[in-house]
This record gives C-alpha cells, sequence and structure tokens, in this order.
C-alpha cells in the first residue's frame, strides 16, 4: 500500500498554528477579533501547504515502495492525499506510522485526523476500512468508504497524551481481509492551556533576624501540566511580586534568600511575600500562577536587658518572716523566650547580708525576700544596688554592649509592736536535791525592744510542770523551787517560761528552761540483787563461797567506793569472814571444812556496807548461806535434808500409767451418768404449741387382725377387766391422779359404742390421758348411717347393676383400676 499525504491535513496543521497565535493574543491582550483569526487563517494556510509539498521533494531522499511499517505489515496503510499528486516521479509514496491531533480544538465539525487508503482499492467502493483500539468509535471515527478518521470530541493532552489503533482493510461483501492489520499512534499536540500550580502552597518559613543578605528562607516548587518536552509551555520562571526589597528569589530554582541586612525583629516579625511562577520561559503570553509565603523573623539574643526606672523604693516591717518577698524589681527585655530570660543578683549596699534576691521563672522579676531578723531600733533603713544580665549571650553580637543593667533599691524598715526579747535563747539552771522549799534556783530576764519599753511579766507554763515544783516571780523572773526534789526520781527538768507586756498581753515570749537536779549523799550502798549462798559440805578452808557487789542510788562526782564489815558481835565468828576485793566487790570465805546439813543447814551472815560520801552513809544486808551436797568436783546436787526413809519401788512410768488409768475410770463414769440422764429425760411440751402438730410417721405396718401382739383387743371387747391403772411414760404429770374406781363395769352385752363414748369423755377430763398423737385402735366402725356407707366394697352385695368401663377412659392411671372391677362383675355373674 502506497500513501499520499491528504490535503485536509495540511488544513489541519494551518490550523494549529493559528490556534497557537489565538491563544498567545488571548494571554497577553484578551479575545482576538475574528476578522483578525480569518485573515491569519488565509496567511497560514498557503505558507504551510507549500512548506509541506515542496521542501520534501527537495530535501527528503526518496522512499521505496516496499518498504513495511513499523507495525511488521508487509504493505500497510500510507496516508493518501486527497489529489494524488506526484511530483517529478511517476511513484513516490510517504510511509506514515503516526498522525497527530491538536488538544483542545473545537470546531463547527469533527477533526479531520488523517485518510487512510490502500492500492488495492481501485475505486469501486468494494473495500471496507475498519479502525480499532484506543478511542476508536468513541473518539475516532473512520469512513469505512473512504478511509478518513476524524476526532469526534474535544482531546486533553494531559488526560491521554496517544492513542494506539489498528486499522485494516477488508472486502464489503465478504470480510475478509484484505491485508494484515497495522498498528499506528495518534499523538495530542499540547498548547499552552495549563497555567503553573503551587501544590504545597501557602508557604510559613523563619529566617533569623539581623541575617545577612543572601541567607537562605526556603524554596517553592510549581507544577505545570502541560509537556515539559514540546515547546514552552512547562517551562517556568519565578518572580517576586510582593515582599521587595526585604527578599528575593532565583528565576529558576525558586530560592528564596534576604535581600535586605539587619532586619530586626523588634521592628518588624513577619513579612507576606507574594511568589509569581510564569510559563513559556516567563515571555509575553506564559500563563502563570501565585502563593504567599509568610516569613517570620526567629529572634536572636541583640537586646540586653533594661530596668524600667532606675531607683525602687520598698518598705517592710521590721517583724517580717524570714524569707518572705518584700518586693518585685523587673528588668525588660525586647527579646523573647530563653533570649530574654535574666538573672539577679546583689552586688552592693549595707544589706548585701540581710536581703537576697531570686528570680521568678514564670514573670521573669526580680524577688527580694529577707534573710535575717530587721530590728528598726537597730537600723532603719537599706540601700542595695541590682543587677539583671542576661543568661544566654549570643557571641555575634557581644560587640554591641553588656547585656546587663543595673538599678537602685531603697528599704525601709517601719517599726512594729515586738513580743519581749529573753536575754538568752535558753537557760540552764542547776539545784541541790536536798534545797529548801522557796528557795531561788535561778532568774531569767527579758525587755521590751520597743522605743516604748513596756513592763514584763514572768509565768510558768504548767503544761510543761504538771506537778508545780517550781514558782517564778513575776515581776523579776526569779524562779523558786515548790516541793522538794529528788534526783533519784528525776534528774533533768524542762519548763517553759512565758514573757508577757503588760500594756499588750498579745505580745508573749517564751523560752525552754532546763533545771539540773545535783546529787547529794542521801542514800545508803545495799547488795545489787538478793544473794544466796551455797556451801558444799566437802568444801575446804579458806573457798570462796560467794561473790558479792553493791550499789548506791546516789552518784559522787570521784564514783562509789564502799568499805564491807561484818557485825561487831559476828567479828569473831568460827564459820565465815570476808574480804575486800579491788573491784569494790567483797568476797565471803569460809574458816573451817566440815559443815554438815545434819546439824545446820542455813547460815546468816550480817554485812554493813558503808559509802565515801559526806557525811557516810550505810546500811546492813544479810547474806543467806545454804549448806548443800556437792559432787567432787564442787557443782551443787541437793540443798535439802536428805530422808532417811526408803523411797516406794514404783518407777516414774508405773505412776503415770496408774494415774492415766484412773483419769480414764472417771470418763467412763461421767459418759454414763451422762446418758442416763438423758434417757430419762421427760418429754417436756411447751404450753403454747400444739403438740396435734408433732406429727410422728413410722414407716411399718400393722398384722392386722391376726397381729395379737399390737393391741389386746379384748380389752375393748371385755371392758370388765380393765380395773389396773397404767400411767404414762412419756410424760411426767404435774399431778398423780388415783385410778378411776367410780366407773362400773361394762356388762358384756352393752354396746362397745356407749362404751368408748364413756371413755373419751373420761379421757378428756383426765389430764393424764395420751395426747391426740397416740394411737388407739378401735375395733368398731359404728351401727351403720341412715346415708349408707361410702366404701364401695359392699358395692357387691347391693342389688343395682354398676358399670365401670368409664375407669379405663381415665387414662393410664385408673386402667388396672377398671380390669379389676370388670373381673369383679364377671366373677359374680358366674
Amino acid at each position: 500500500m502506497t500513501g499520499k499525504l491528504n490535503g485536509s491535513f495540511f488544513y489541519n496543521l494551518s490550523y494549529f498554528y493559528v490556534d497557537c497565535a489565538v491563544n498567545t493574543w488571548r494571554s497577553s491582550y484578551g479575545t482576538m477579533p475574528e476578522r483578525l483569526t480569518e485573515m491569519l487563517m488565509d496567511t497560514w494556510t498557503p505558507l504551510i501547504i507549500l512548506w509541506i509539498t515542496v521542501l520534501p521533494s527537495i530535501y527528503m531522499a526518496p522512499m521505496n515502495q516496499s518498504q513495511v511499517l513499523p507495525s511488521g505489515s508487509s504493505t500497510g496503510l500510507k496516508r493518501l492525499t486527497e489529489e494524488q499528486r506526484v511530483l517529478n516521479r511517476s511513484k513516490r509514496g510517504w510511509v506514515w506510522n503516526q498522525m497527530f491531533v491538536l488538544e483542545e480544538f473545537s470546531g463547527p465539525e469533527p477533526i479531520l485526523v488523517g485518510r487512510l487508503h490502500t492500492d488495492l482499492d481501485p475505486g469501486s467502493s468494494k473495500i471496507k476500512y475498519i479502525l480499532s483500539g484506543d478511542g476508536a468509535g468513541t473518539i475516532f471515527v473512520i469512513n469505512d468508504k473512504t478511509g478518513d478518521i476524524h476526532a469526534m470530541k474535544r482531546l486533553d493532552r494531559e488526560e491521554k497524551a496517544e492513542y494506539t489503533l489498528t486499522a485494516q482493510a477488508v472486502d464489503r461483501d465478504t470480510n475478509k481481509p484484505l491485508e494484515p492489520p497495522s498498528e499506528f499512534i495518534i499523538k495530542v499536540q499540547d498548547i499552552n492551556d495549563n497555567a503553573p500550580e503551587f501544590v504545597d502552597g501557602p508557604y510559613h518559613a523563619t529566617v533569623p533576624e539581623m541575617s545577612v543578605v543572601g541567607t537562605f528562607v526556603t524554596k517553592v516548587t510549581a507544577t505545570d501540566a502541560d509537556d515539559p518536552v514540546y515547546g514552552n509551555s512547562a517551562k517556568l520562571v519565578y518572580s517576586i511580586l510582593e515582599g521587595q526589597p526585604y527578599f528575593s528569589i532565583e528565576p529558576h530554582t525558586a530560592i528564596i534568600k534576604t535581600a535586605l541586612p539587619n532586619m530586626d525583629r523588634e521592628a518588624k516579625e513577619e513579612y507576606f511575600v507574594v511568589i509569581q511562577a510564569k510559563d513559556m520561559g516567563g515571555h509575553m503570553g506564559g500563563l502563570s500562577g501565585t502563593t504567599t509565603v509568610t516569613i517570620t523573623l526567629t529572634d536572636v539574643n541583640d537586646n540586653p536587658p533594661k530596668f524600667a526606672q532606675s531607683l525602687y523604693h520598698f518598705s517592710v516591717m521590721e517583724d517580717v518572716a524570714l524569707g518572705e518577698p518584700i518586693g518585685r524589681v523587673k528588668a525588660n527585655d525586647l527579646d523573647i523566650g530563653e533570649n530574654a530570660k535574666s538573672s539577679y543578683d546583689i552586688i552592693e549596699g549595707d544589706g548585701m547580708d540581710i536581703f537576697e534576691i531570686t528570680t521568678d521563672a514564670q514573670t521573669q522579676d526580680g524577688v527580694i525576700r529577707v534573710r535575717k531578723p530587721l530590728d528598726f531600733e537597730t537600723k532603719k533603713s537599706y540601700t542595695l544596688k541590682v543587677e539583671a544580665a542576661n543568661i544566654h549571650i549570643d557571641p555575634r553580637f557581644i560587640s554591641g554592649g553588656p547585656f546587663k543593667d543595673t538599678a537602685t533599691v531603697k528599704i525601709v524598715v517601719e517599726d512594729a509592736d515586738e513580743p519581749p526579747v529573753f536575754s538568752s535563747p535558753t537557760y540552764l539552771l542547776e539545784v541541790h536535791e536536798n534545797a529548801a522549799i522557796n528557795s531561788v534556783i535561778g532568774q531569767v530576764t527579758a525587755h521590751d525592744p520597743d522605743v516604748s519599753s513596756s513592763p514584763i511579766r514572768f509565768s510558768i507554763d504548767r503544761h510543761t510542770d504538771l506537778e508545780r515544783q517550781f514558782n517564778i516571780n513575776a515581776e523579776d523572773g526569779k524562779i523558786t523551787l515548790a516541793t522538794p526534789l529528788d534526783r533519784e526520781t528525776n534528774t533533768w527538768h524542762n519548763i517553759t517560761i512565758v514573757a508577757t507586756e503588760t500594756r499588750n498581753h498579745s505580745q508573749v515570749s517564751r523560752v525552754p528552761v532546763t533545771i539540773k537536779v545535783l546529787d547529794v549523799n542521801d542514800n545508803a550502798p545495799e547488795f545489787a540483787s538478793e544473794h544466796e549462798a551455797f556451801l558444799c559440805e566437802n568444801g575446804k578452808p579458806g573457798q570462796v563461797i560467794q561473790i558479792v557487789s553493791a550499789v548506791d542510788k546516789d552518784d559522787p562526782k570521784n564514783g562509789h567506793y564502799f568499805l564491807y564489815s561484818l557485825l561487831p558481835e559476828m567479828v569473831n565468828n568460827p564459820n565465815f569472814t570476808i574480804k575486800k576485793n579491788e573491784d569494790n566487790t567483797l568476797s565471803i570465805l569460809a574458816k573451817h571444812n566440815g559443815f554438815s546439813r545434819q546439824k545446820q543447814e542455813v547460815y546468816l551472815l550480817p554485812i554493813i556496807i558503808s559509802d565515801s560520801g559526806n557525811p557516810p552513809m550505810s546500811s546492813t544486808s544479810t547474806l543467806t548461806i545454804r549448806v548443800c551436797g556437792c559432787s567432787s568436783d564442787g557443782i551443787v546436787q541437793s540443798c535439802n535434808v536428805e530422808a532417811y526413809v526408803l523411797p516406794i519401788g514404783l518407777s516414774m512410768g508405773a505412776l503415770i500409767a496408774i494415774l492415766a488409768c484412773i483419769i480414764l475410770l472417771l470418763v467412763i463414769v461421767v459418759l454414763f451418768v451422762t446418758l442416763r440422764r438423758h434417757k430419762n429425760e421427760p418429754l417436756i411440751i411447751k404450753d403454747d404449741e400444739d403438740v396435734r402438730e408433732n406429727i410422728i410417721r413410722y414407716d411399718d405396718e400393722g398384722g392386722g387382725e391376726e397381729d395379737t401382739e399390737a393391741f389386746d383387743i379384748a380389752t375393748l371387747q371385755n371392758p370388765d377387766g380393765i380395773n389396773g391403772f397404767l400411767p404414762r411414760k412419756d410424760i411426767k404429770p404435774d399431778l398423780q391422779f388415783m385410778p378411776r374406781q367410780g366407773l362400773a363395769p361394762v356388762p358384756n352385752g352393752v354396746d362397745v359404742d356407749d362404751f368408748i363414748n364413756t371413755r373419751i369423755q373420761e379421757a378428756d377430763n383426765d389430764p393424764t390421758a395420751p395426747p391426740y398423737d397416740s394411737i388407739q385402735i378401735y375395733g368398731y366402725e359404728g351401727r351403720g348411717s341412715a346415708a349408707g356407707s361410702l366404701s364401695s366394697l359392699e358395692s357387691s352385695a347391693s342389688d343395682s347393676d354398676q358399670n365401670f368401663d368409664y375407669l379405663s377412659e381415665w387414662g393410664p392411671r385408673f386402667k388396672r383400676l377398671g380390669e379389676l372391677y370388670s373381673v369383679g362383675e364377671s366373677d359374680k355373674e358366674t
């Protein structure tokens, strides 16, 4: 197949260039006049046709007709012009595998994209052209007779840039392919119909204040949906519309930089910059888009702190508590955040040790506090010099001057009514324990620090002297003794003295007073414990029997030293002697051996103990010495007198066994007595309880009439035999009634009914009669009833005929009963 360019295709290209010119005019000057558009069409169309038809024949090499399309077909489809023109050669063909259509082109009729033609078409309309692929039949429609391809819709390159289609020539009658199918592409040519857009806008950026020119701020990016390859539709150039002369932007990289040096945040903190991106390389007619960039200057420490005033005045009462704030100073800093933080110090003044200044972290104020107590009478005013300095200093701006400032603070102390002041914060007094009552122990003094100097009255806080052992003179503060003291009972006494102004009782001061009771030798020494010595019968002369020690409740300054001696009448006793040891103890020694428990079991040895006090005190303590039997090693074994009667030949185990048997027998006896008592315990019935509610059930049946063991029915048949009185065994009656002897015996011919009624009447009147739950057996049903018997057992004796077949209809529960009665009727008939 050979193809030649169609004339309509030339017009298609002319429309393309004219549309480009119209769009350029519209972007720059608005709508193009209709007359101007027609002039462009008339001018461009011949030029384009001449350029396309003439230049290829001069500059392009001929193409062999047998050359195939890129799709691989043998002959392929070629585009032909409406008139097959031959330029200087009899055979020449143009092979195309691409067609072009201008995007966004709209006209009164569908756009002719191109024409397909095959050399096999003799013009007899027997060939049919078929188009398939992307958009075939909807976007692109082919004339099956002429092969003309039209675009039916307005195309947008940004939605789809190219369409791949397949064309084939078939026989119109048989639909048989005349040639293999050939694939070609229709490309949508771009026009500048999309303006640049800032997808990420608007932007926010920061840059430090006082930055140098050219400091990077941020970078913006715009996108253009047009074809970046074809033409300049997507070639963008950036510029600043607002924000000069503070900032600049690189035209091609869109990097924003500072354009003015030393921009001060304190003067202006925020800048509003408008950035424009324009396509077509920024030339006239290009489309543009804008975005905003908000640039904020961040703070740097370029400003020192500054006090609002150079002199501050404060007043404070002299009785202010320590650590209380008395005033605040403030050094303002134009910077913010960390750059505005300052520290305060007192650098000069006569109250550097009296006051201190700290920084309030929230308000950045300097808080002045009292470190030591103030006294109006001593000093009435103070002058301080305080300094405020930045904590964080930027070295780049240190040459701008010191980042600190100073101010003077004057503090006036005001007089206050102060409580009395004691001459000492604590008092320590000493008194001997034998001091006389009302003797003076010591004295406390206090004065009013105010100028008025009010008189002071003293008193003792009785919560600290509950036993009222001390008194105080309210005028001069002398403390006297109210009760005797005993050092051995309580060595220390702690009381509180209260001083009160007589003119203002609310002004009160307190001071602790400690009283130490001094010792006097008023206690005699005595043995440290109750000693009892043991003397072995086989002891030797000079042997130490016991070592004793003494104690003294007194506390002499040089320590205790005791003297031991025997009573004068015991000095020459033949049995024992004493010896003083170096450790202030006493050793008891035996003078001879041969002590015997049979002769004397216990010896009493009085010992005199004296101390070294002034005057010396002494006491007599008696030591008990017991004679004991000891082993050969001197170990005490027995201190009692031995009995000469031989012991019983029973071992300890035998005694324990005998005792266990006795206890077991006692337990058995107790259990037996308890069981007997429970067995004979009567049945007690509560008065307010109805005995008829006590139902006793026995799960056994009697033997019937043949059982003569259960009850002697002859008693009922022969009442004369009841002469004896049978008492109740299950209860214990309150009163013992004699047996009823007044009733006459009932003869054999008397009706049993009368007999029973009589017995019932007797039982009702007899408190010893059986209760209602007792079983009474009566062998009598009665004389008869006018209503007749209700029992079905006697129905067989009647003459009436009864039918019990209905029992079978009552269900399975009555089926067996019906069978029994049916059998009874059948037996009766037989």
